[in-house]
Order: C-alpha cells, then structure tokens, then sequence
C-alpha cells in the first residue's frame, strides 16, 4: 500500500500557517481542529517547516511568559521529512519510527500535497 491509497480513502486536506504568525495562532488551530501538528507553507504551498505539539511544549519550557507571542518562524522544525504519494506505507512508518516523528507531510513537486499521521499510519495498518 502506498501514501496515495491513504489520502484517496481519508483525504488530502492539511492545516497549514504562516512562518510570521505566532505560537497563540498556531495553538488555537491546533486545538480547533483537534489536530497535534501544522505545516508551515510560503507562496503556492512550498513546504518551509512543521510546527507540532512538542515544538510548542519546548517553547513553554523555554519561556513560560513569552512563548505565545513568539513567531511560528522562531519555533517550527525547519528540516522537515517528507514522502511523496509513492511512498509504501511501509517505508513511511519506517522513517517516521527512526526519526521519531508523528506527522509527516506529502510533498508532491515541492508543494504540500497531504499529511501523514501516527493516528493515519496506525489506520493503513488496520487493513
């Protein structure tokens, strides 16, 4: 099974920001769409970083009183992996497992083309 059968069946759609919003943006999109990361895009979708739930904690831990008012830009994981829609589910859950990451974005001619979750991933497994 590959990436595309995933976002054919669940879907495509990803959440995305700014680098020049803030962290108080990114928590309240997070917790509105109930989601545990977003990616971060410039122009027609290029992919510039993830912000996830971690990021955001380390912040808190870093600065209790300022780290909402810090750009998503200051905070987000800049060296982002991705996969493309041909990417064997296998191979996905290998390197998410390796680098110990939970999201990982689809990029498909550089541009943001989907998302792949832990939550997804556990699903692709169910089959």
């Amino acid at each position: 099974m590959h990436v595309d059968t995933i976002l054919q069946t669940k879907g495509a759609a990803v959440h995305t920001l700014s680098h020049d919003g803030t962290l108080a943006d990114a928590v309240a999109l997070l917790n509105t769409h109930n989601i545990g990361a977003v990616v971060i895009t410039e122009g027609a979708g290029t992919i510039v970083g993830i912000l996830s739930e971690r990021d955001i904690v380390r912040q808190l831990g870093r600065n209790p009183t300022g780290a909402l008012a810090l750009t998503i830009g200051e905070c987000m994981t800049r060296n982002v992996v991705t996969a493309d829609r041909t990417t064997s589910i296998d191979e996905v859950m290998e390197r998410m497992t390796r680098r110990r990451i939970r999201h990982m974005p689809i990029a498909e001619d550089g541009k943001l083309a989907g998302i792949i979750s832990d939550r997804r991933r556990g699903q692709a497994q169910d089959r």
